[in-house]
């Protein structure tokens, strides 16, 4: 009735009740609509404000400029459903910023792909590089054939380290080069697969399924870089679908788990891998290849996958007395090795993650020549700051090692004039390792550095 009366105060003097009524209600809705907008809106601003600061500190951390595959956001496509952000399982790799996703901690991101199947509006490529930092990366179709044609690539080495990225990869490239397989040309294999690791035994698999005569060739043991893993090294947090097995539905896998499950599978379609065979060079004769071993092995096959880790040789310090029986550059069995005094070498997520599981029963000094970590999971970022604080890790910024003695280490730090003596009984180098471009360009495979190059992208 208030409403009535100052209606009728200004002139409206044959409005009805009901008219006010409705004005009345109308006006209590757009008052409530109005509250959410501004309640929305501000929400908006904080998240916003959030964003930024991650992004900022990213920066700071080295974490914002991507050193391999990432997502790169279309703005224009982007309608901010979140979903590449629910999906992500590393987190924090994507935010929200003026109603546009972004990328927050780029070299935190791994490559699973999740935000690009995630996006319901397909604003998402997968891309290798930036157009500041190349990568190098053998070339490959889409197919995963290398511009050699008979050699396909897979995994690792093209880029997808990731386990389930890299199964799928060993898949497709057997089911790509058997469509085209020319059983005219005389040769011992049909195919043969270099590495046993993730994507090695997937196309061992694949080519099993297919009839094909296939042989599996691994330098060290199955499971490629995996079997160098810790024991207890936690290695898939996603399923894969395995050739001639399907849906793998495990989750939290470690390593032994993951091991044992392709053991089973080999063993139950009989497939045998040759371990500790290390191939030094391919070439093509006669409209065959001919694979040379390091010991003398030679084995003739019309079709090649290469499924071999970007590492290839561990990556030395190439300082005096490095070759010491001491020092290793992997983490087998870290339950076993109790009361020592340990230098770990490195900053990237091996090296966190050795240095995390040798300081339980162990000293562990840990020596990164970075003045920050830079692409750790946050997981890792999170457990080593919290090891430094509580002094279960003793961290050496800026640091490179001089030498290596047997009872001690010398280091030296930057911005000190006098290197560091510690005393020590184990190195561990977890340094990366050195792509084989040689070997690669020997067998005529080209190698591309890409600076922001899209590796996958939807079709439209």
């Amino acid at each position: 009735m208030v409403l009535r009366w100052l209606l009728v105060t200004v002139g409206f003097f044959d409005m009805s009740e009901t008219l006010a009524e409705n004005i009345i209600i109308y006006g209590f809705v757009a008052l409530v609509f109005g509250l959410i907008m501004w309640f929305y809106l501000r929400k908006l601003r904080r998240q916003n404000r959030s964003v930024t600061d991650k992004i900022e500190q990213a920066k700071s951390e080295g974490l914002y400029e991507p050193v391999s595959l990432h997502p790169v956001v279309d703005p224009k496509s982007c309608i901010q459903s979140g979903a590449c952000i629910l999906a992500c399982p590393e987190k924090d790799i994507l935010g929200i910023v003026n109603g546009h996703a972004t990328t927050v901690n780029a070299s935190r991101c791994v490559g699973h792909g999740a935000c690009f199947h995630a996006c319901p509006t397909q604003a998402i490529t997968l891309c290798m590089g930036t157009l500041k930092r190349g990568v190098d990366l053998p070339h490959v179709d889409q197919n995963f054939e290398t511009n050699v044609p008979g050699i396909f690539i897979a995994g690792e080495i093209g880029g997808m380290g990731l386990i389930r990225n890299a199964v799928e990869q060993g898949r497709q490239a057997v089911e790509n080069l058997a469509k085209n397989l020319d059983r005219n040309v005389v040769a011992e294999y049909d195919l043969v697969i270099v590495g046993a690791g993730p994507a090695g035994i997937s196309a061992s698999l694949a080519a099993k399924k297919l009839g094909l005569k296939a042989l599996t060739l691994e330098q060290d043991s199955l499971g490629g870089t995996v079997f160098s893993f810790p024991r207890s090294k936690i290695v898939m947090t996603s399923p894969m679908d395995l050739p001639l097995h399907g849906k793998v539905r495990l989750f939290e896998t470690s390593k032994q788990e993951l091991l044992t499950l392709w053991q089973q599978v080999l063993a139950e379609h009989e497939i045998a891998i040759r371990e500790q065979v290390k191939v030094e060079s391919i070439s093509r004769v006669n409209g065959h290849f001919e694979i040379s071993a390091l010991l003398g092995e030679v084995y003739n096959t019309r079709k090649v996958v290469l499924a071999i880790g970007r590492r290839g040789t561990p990556r030395k310090l190439n300082v005096p007395g490095e070759e010491s029986p001491k020092v290793a550059y992997r983490l087998l069995e870290p339950e076993r090795i109790r009361e020592k005094k340990i230098l770990v070498v490195g900053g990237g997520d091996s090296a966190i993650e050795a240095a995390l599981m040798l300081a339980l029963q162990n000293e562990v000094v840990l020596s990164y020549r970075g003045d920050t970590f830079s692409r750790l999971k946050p997981a890792n970022k999170q457990r080593i700051d919290e090891a430094v604080n509580t002094g279960k890790v003793q961290v050496l910024y800026q640091s490179n090692v001089v030498r290596i003695e047997p009872d001690k280490v010398i280091v030296a730090v930057d911005g000190e004039e006098e290197s560091k003596t510690i005393e020590n009984d184990l190195v561990y180098i977890f340094a990366g390792g050195e792509l084989p471009t040689q070997f690669l360009e020997k067998a005529g495979i080209k190698i591309t550095r890409k600076f922001g190059d899209a590796v996958l992208k939807h079709k439209n």
